[in-house]
């Protein structure tokens, strides 16, 4: 039986590398998966899910508008589909999220899904409020603070390295740009900052 599985985490935890690993996996028994990635993250170029280890594989494109569950409906009818591997998941819609589902429950094809829990300002991005809803597996991988503490949080920086309290929820960006934290430190910068 199919399910789907939510793997999250703060920035630098090895989400894109666990992602390409399974994704080896599966191919390395002769089976048939299919990855996809936000369109907006080109960082590693388009179409492309790179871990910053190195390993790097393929994927199909989405956007906000993309109905998944079709997507995956064809890819299957073209050739057996073992699983469904998401990248940047946290971008994912509501509604994607739920084309998941029916991709799990109506084609039975599991689905791994991998992103963000929250964003820099602490809170839940709309494709990971409803895996966190809606998943069958939750699994969370871990980082780092630089004081050594599990990192759970997200940092934004500026230019000049300070933390960023405002901002649209999206802005694509490295480690030039965010800093994965504890919760501690995280409220210092963010939410107690005067």
């Amino acid at each position: 039986m199919a399910q789907l599985y939510f793997y999250y985490s703060a920035m630098n935890a090895g989400k894109s590398t666990a992602l390409l690993q399974s994704a080896y996996n599966y191919k390395e028994r002769g089976m048939h998966t299919i990855i996809f990635t936000a369109a907006l993250d080109d960082r590693y170029g388009v179409g492309k899910v790179a871990s910053r280890i190195g390993l790097q594989a393929d994927a199909l494109l989405f956007t906000d508008t993309d109905n998944l569950f079709d997507n995956v409906k064809a890819q299957s009818a073209e050739q057996k589909l073992d699983c469904v591997f998401i990248d940047e998941a946290q971008f994912l819609t509501r509604d994607q999220v739920r084309q998941l589902v029916e991709v799990v429950d109506e084609l039975n094809i599991p689905v791994l899904a991998y992103g963000l829990r929250t964003d820099f300002l602490g809170e839940t991005f709309q494709g990971s409020h409803y895996l966190l809803a809606w998943a069958d597996k939750l699994a969370e991988l871990k980082t780092v603070c630089h004081c050594g503490r599990k990192a759970s949080f997200v940092v934004r920086l500026d230019d000049n390295g300070h933390a960023v309290t405002c901002g649209d929820q999206v802005q694509i960006g490295g480690n030039d740009r965010y800093e994965s934290m504890c919760r501690k430190h995280f409220k210092q910068l963010v939410w107690d900052k005067p």
